[in-house]
């Protein structure tokens, strides 16, 4: 019979421990599994070479830094995105303050947000009858809330959609093509309910995408937006910090470098 064991495998045969299948599993698909191990005794063994690399490279500036923030999970289509990154900074410009909103994050804040339960108002009450106001005058004197039979995923990629033809019959162009003034014109029409939409308001999606570029913009950066607390950094706010003793008693103004939610999840 043929001996196939290599060289390594030779040597520990007579090894009363020795299991040449695990051998053979560890050697061959251990560096896969040890991404997926995480924090366990076997994960830990077989990571160790991981980062035995990444440091090495990181000494000799090959590190090739990913930012798994920035990963589309609901929408499906470039174009949508590429028209919400346009719409959002327009909204929350870069300027002299500090970054906007696309360098914040704030797309991928709000992509992450409707691919989870908020997209499809997985805890509100979604019965009908649903009494959508499509016209400024059918806006009832007292709110009543969300009446569209639309959930919020749904609304963002009908208005997105509707704002990027908006731009084409307009200027011929698509929305996150179209200069920075043709975009501010399609936006504060939306705003005044002046461009039609099926199931609602305009006025509505622009509140929707209003505020979430906020909360995106401000956010704690575990959820997605806010990114290196630049936001936080702008409004010389201090973020998630875990006591505020040693500056309470304090007269003056305290600036203190801001503190995410991700400090405390032990990396």
């Amino acid at each position: 019979m043929t001996d196939k064991y290599s060289d390594d495998d030779k040597q520990t045969k007579d090894d009363k421990t020795y299991d040449p299948s695990r051998r053979r599993f560890l050697k061959n698909t251990g560096m896969v599994a040890g991404g997926v191990v995480g924090g366990s005794f076997l994960g830990g063994l077989l990571t160790n070479k991981f980062v035995q690399k990444n440091e090495t490279a990181t000494k000799t500036g090959m590190e090739h830094a990913t930012d798994f923030q920035e990963a589309l999970q609901f929408f499906t289509r470039r174009e949508d995105f590429a028209v919400l990154q346009a719409a959002t900074e327009q909204i929350f410009p870069k300027d002299e303050n500090g970054p906007g909103a696309i360098e914040l994050g704030v797309p991928y804040y709000i992509d992450k947000q409707l691919a989870g339960q908020w997209g499809v108002n997985a805890r509100d009450y979604r019965q009908g009858p649903f009494v959508p106001k499509t016209k400024p005058s059918e806006r009832a004197e007292e709110k009543r809330g969300e009446q569209s039979i639309l959930d919020r995923g749904s609304i963002f990629l009908l208005g997105l959609r509707v704002m990027n033809q908006e731009s084409g019959k307009r200027f011929n162009t698509s929305f996150d093509k179209a200069t920075e003034a043709q975009q501010g014109e399609i936006l504060q029409d939306l705003q005044d309910g002046k461009i039609k939409m099926n199931g609602l308001l305009s006025s509505e999606f622009f509140f929707l995408l209003h505020r979430s570029t906020l909360e995106g913009a401000y956010c704690d950066p575990l959820y997605g937006g806010n990114k290196n607390m630049d936001g936080w950094r702008m409004k010389e706010f201090p973020g998630a910090q875990a006591s505020y003793m040693g500056v309470i008693d304090s007269e003056d103004f305290v600036k203190m470098d801001p503190v995410s939610l991700e400090n405390y999840q032990g990396h």
